[in-house]
């Protein structure tokens, strides 16, 4: 509501003042009548001055009940202006004005990039221009920078100009440590590299395994990467599903990476690992030599293999190797493979390195893949959901390189692993085949890894120590 012209406070002291004004000239009345007792008085003249103060205090009522009138309906008008004006289609149209100016023309998106994905692709989602998308393509395939990871958030800036979607900002990550920063001038867009800086820190992390190494390294703050490399590294000489009990006891010392806020930004290699399982102290140390780096055992001896004991971890032996009642067929058959239960999308990893010699739909096995190691050994994986990104036949694999992921596919109740060792032709048991140790060190090589041996064994109890 409108405030008024008048003032309210003025008036009434005005008023309160005319009243005292009153009130003393009733109080010299009154000592006037006590002198009409006492003393000769002119009655006419006493009653023309009555007569006076009753015309004026009803004069000044008169004019107050007035004024408070003429204050409510003023403000009655105003109100009934106020409340049309808020009706009105002019009230709407300044109204839509003023909001319209607080909307901004920039949009900010947030997209999550999943497999099979293009900067292209996803930008067409958000109906940015043609123009822009041919640009910025350009642009970076120029600076080789298109590359974009499934997992990874993706950050659009866009302005709408005339009815057209532009580009403002992009950002993604292609690493940990690097983003691409794409900022737009005017028709063109300038492509940066944003580095993070890290600082390297090594760390010793150990743990009681109480129901599994998993569950216990995530206990101890060990990062699930670090995880995944310290079982890849044991993975010739421990199987994790079966050789574990409670009780055994593991320690790891690795190299890891943190930003300025002490946040573990990415991890490094595994410089020193241990294992006590059902007894027995297995100890590894990275090792490089000629531009060669690989995990030895405390007498200088490889920890490769030809082949890992089990291409897969944290899976449960569900089959052995041998004769049983196929569960589909329904009939006694010969199980030339060992089959491990796992969720589906598990990774599998390469048990060896060679080249991939199958990789595709193949009979009752689903998605299958066979890798030829070398002259006498090769090996086979079967009902995979679906085949790791650039596996094909005739690719080259490494020993633990990931290959395929469990499924169900072909003749199958379920997902698993089914997999074989295949020696000279024919298939073996690859839980009973024993495979020679791994290759010693030389003389010369011999004496700096022990060397190297007992520096890393002072810094791991150094720190220990703290």
């Amino acid at each position: 509501m409108f405030k008024t012209k008048f003032n309210y406070p003025a008036i009434l002291q005005a008023l309160k003042s005319k009243f005292k004004q009153l009130l003393n000239s009733l109080a010299n009345l009154q000592t006037s009548r006590f002198k009409i007792k006492y003393a000769s008085f002119n009655f006419p003249s006493f009653q023309r001055k009555y007569i006076i103060y009753l015309i004026s205090l009803t004069v000044f009522f008169g004019f107050y009940i007035f004024i408070v009138s003429q204050f409510k309906y003023y403000n009655k008008i105003k109100e009934n202006n106020f409340r049309s004006f808020l009706n009105s289609t002019e009230f709407d149209h300044l109204k839509k004005d003023f909001i319209n100016s607080l909307i901004t023309p920039y949009k900010e998106y947030k997209y999550t990039i999943k497999d099979n994905d293009t900067i292209e692709k996803i930008l067409k989602n958000y109906d940015v221009s043609d123009k822009d998308l041919k640009n910025l393509s350009s642009k970076l395939k120029e600076k080789k920078l298109s590359g974009i990871f499934a997992g990874t958030e993706i950050s659009i800036i866009i302005k709408k100009v005339e009815g057209k979607n532009k580009i403002v900002r992009l950002f993604y990550p292609v690493s940990e440590v690097k983003t691409i920063v794409i900022k737009r001038e005017e028709e063109n867009f300038n492509v940066t590299e944003k580095i993070l800086k890290l600082d390297k820190v090594e760390v010793v992390e150990s743990n009681i395994i109480k129901n599994n190494l998993y569950s216990a390294a995530i206990e101890a703050g060990i990062e699930p990467n670090v995880i995944i490399d310290f079982a890849s590294i044991y993975g010739f000489e421990v199987d994790f599903q079966r050789d574990i009990r409670t009780g055994d006891k593991f320690e790891v010392y690795y190299e890891k990476y943190l930003d300025e806020n002490k946040i573990t930004r990415k991890t490094g290699k595994i410089i020193y690992a241990s294992m006590f399982v059902n007894g027995k102290e297995l100890v590894l140390y990275n090792f490089k030599y000629k531009n060669k780096s690989g995990y030895y055992d405390i007498d200088g001896k490889s920890v490769i293999k030809t082949l890992m004991k089990t291409p897969i971890n944290g899976a449960r032996l569900s089959s052995g190797f041998g004769m049983r009642k196929h569960p589909i067929l329904g009939f006694n058959k010969m199980h030339k493979g060992t089959d491990f239960a796992a969720p589906t999308g598990t990774p599998i990893m390469a048990s060896g390195s060679g080249v991939v010699e199958m990789a595709q739909r193949y009979k009752g096995y689903g998605n299958f893949i066979r890798i030829r190691h070398n002259s006498t050994y090769k090996t086979a994986y079967a009902h995979m959901s679906k085949f790791a990104k650039g596996v094909r036949r005739g690719a080259r694999v490494n020993q633990g390189q990931i290959i395929g992921y469990v499924g169900s596919t072909g003749l199958s109740t379920g997902p698993h692993l089914h997999y074989e060792v295949i020696k000279n032709g024919k298939k073996i048991n690859s839980q009973r085949m024993k495979l020679p140790k791994g290759k010693a060190l030389n003389k010369e090589a011999r004496n700096k890894f022990e060397l190297e041996r007992i520096n890393i064994d002072v810094r791991v109890a150094r720190l220990r120590a703290k």
